[in-house]
């Protein structure tokens, strides 16, 4: 942004820029408190009002949480669920910057549970991508990803070259996906989840099971997604 275009925003938009530039860079993490109203007012030379609004705003987003008596901190990555996105389009809407790890993956034949789901045969060799999810360095999620190795041939290594699951299959299999019907509950972490997810075992957490369907109406992915959920708030928006 040039500086003309910098000068021309209001005060408090300014104040929202600068306070994101460092959540985004890692330099506020999730917890951290943000400057007060008072800090703000006299570091950008504007009132108190202005100062105000500028927090109340990036409140409203859910990027901070104002804490009466406390102060403000970063809020924890909140789980945007009322439309279908990635990942990576997720981070990119809180206005921060994800990361993922492979934890494992590979073809598994007989799981007739999973091949249900995607209505497909007991005996279908499946892909498996099991993929820890990062938000500014923390890890708040343990995913699964389920798929047809028959009709996706070789698509882990593309996922793994490419990132993104839902880019690889519309740009390398030209699969659009359209909307996913989903099951939520909670679970306790288990000894491994536990050690990938940094919590103690038996930690609640909220669980994401997930049929994601193609623009033509046919099962693609199903994803079973283990969650933080003392950290991290599932936001749905309901249509009618």
């Amino acid at each position: 942004m040039t500086e003309t275009r910098r000068a021309s925003q209001p005060a408090y938009k300014r104040i929202q820029l600068a306070i994101r530039k460092r959540i985004e860079s890692g330099y506020l993490k999730p917890g951290d408190v943000v400057d007060s109203e008072r800090e703000l007012a006299k570091t950008h030379k504007v009132s108190l009002m202005t100062a105000r609004h500028a927090l109340a705003d990036l409140a409203r987003e859910g990027m901070v949480e104002r804490r009466h008596g406390s102060g403000t901190f970063v809020a924890p990555p909140k789980i945007h669920f009322n439309k279908l996105m990635s990942y990576t389009e997720q981070m990119t809407s809180r206005g921060l910057s994800g990361g993922s790890r492979v934890v494992s993956s590979g073809v598994l034949d007989n799981e007739p549970e999973i091949s249900a789901r995607l209505s497909l045969p007991a005996t279908t060799h499946l892909a498996v991508l099991e993929r820890v999810r990062n938000a500014a360095d923390e890890p708040f999620a343990l995913e699964t990803s389920y798929l047809s190795a028959d009709e996706f041939p070789n698509v882990l290594t593309a996922v793994q070259e490419r990132g993104s699951l839902f880019a690889t299959l519309e740009q390398t299999y030209g699969i659009e996906l359209a909307y996913a019907d989903e099951e939520i509950d909670s679970t306790a972490a288990e000894v491994r989840t536990a050690e990938l997810l940094s919590v103690s075992r038996g930690t609640p957490l909220l669980r994401i099971r997930q049929v994601i369907y193609s623009t033509k109406g046919k099962p693609t992915i199903y994803v079973v997604g283990l969650y933080r959920s003392g950290r991290h708030t599932l936001l749905i928006r309901r249509f009618r």
